[in-house]
């Protein structure tokens, strides 16, 4: 059976620290105001009973992407273990994977932009001219998930193999592995907790799913 990778997000542990956001844009230079991993700040009830939660967001690597379907140059694709994946060679820039993503999930940079207005040594290095004009997004860090077929890593267990956001996370809200090993990180914390899906209802199959307490006893 091949592997099906996706992320389970404890929301009893995060923070808030917005760390995982910095370590992706660092990891993947992405320009100021794009951001393929948010933390949402959301608060509910009133006072005196008034709560608050943060929960991060990026792409869904959906089993049935939308994104997918309605892409006209097949630029937007996906691998056998899951990933969601972007051709920048084919991707004409369309946008129409932009407005067919439920989850706000991708972007289109026209120009270059750097933090100061000018690039500094350490942006000029890293800028990537094959992402102007065409849609980005989170990858899960496709890089090193692919290299550990090599490697003799394991996503999710070793770092060099896991994507950025989750090394980064200070209080281990965050996991990555393979959905389809009962023994993997995500599979045994599915299996301990009650959980849910961002729109689940639309049936795409979003494979990052999101704890909120405990399984019934």
């Amino acid at each position: 059976m091949s592997k099906r990778y996706g992320m389970v997000i404890d929301l009893r542990r995060c923070v808030g620290c917005q760390t995982c956001t910095a370590a992706c844009k660092s990891a993947n230079a992405t320009p100021p105001g794009v951001q393929w991993r948010r933390v949402l700040d959301m608060e509910s009830g009133s006072y005196p009973d008034a709560r608050r939660a943060f929960v991060p967001v990026g792409c869904n690597h959906c089993d049935e992407p939308p994104c997918k379907a309605v892409c006209p140059t097949t630029a937007t694709d996906q691998s056998a273990d899951g990933l969601v994946t972007i051709d920048y060679d084919l991707c004409i820039g369309c946008a129409n994977c932009i407005m067919a993503c439920p989850y706000d999930a991708r972007s289109i940079e026209h120009e270059p932009r750097y933090a100061y207005g000018v690039a500094m040594a350490s942006e000029a290095a890293r800028f990537d001219p094959k992402r102007l004009g065409v849609a980005t997004k989170c990858t899960f860090c496709k890089e090193r998930v692919e290299a550990a077929a090599t490697s003799g890593k394991t996503p999710g267990l070793d770092p060099e193999a896991t994507p950025a956001c989750v090394n980064s996370c200070i209080s281990a809200a965050m996991s990555f592995g393979d959905l389809r090993d009962p023994d993997s990180p995500v599979s045994k914390l599915l299996a301990e907790t009650r959980h849910w899906r961002l729109h689940e209802d639309l049936g795409a199959g979003p494979s990052v799913y999101y704890i909120w307490e405990g399984a019934e006893p």
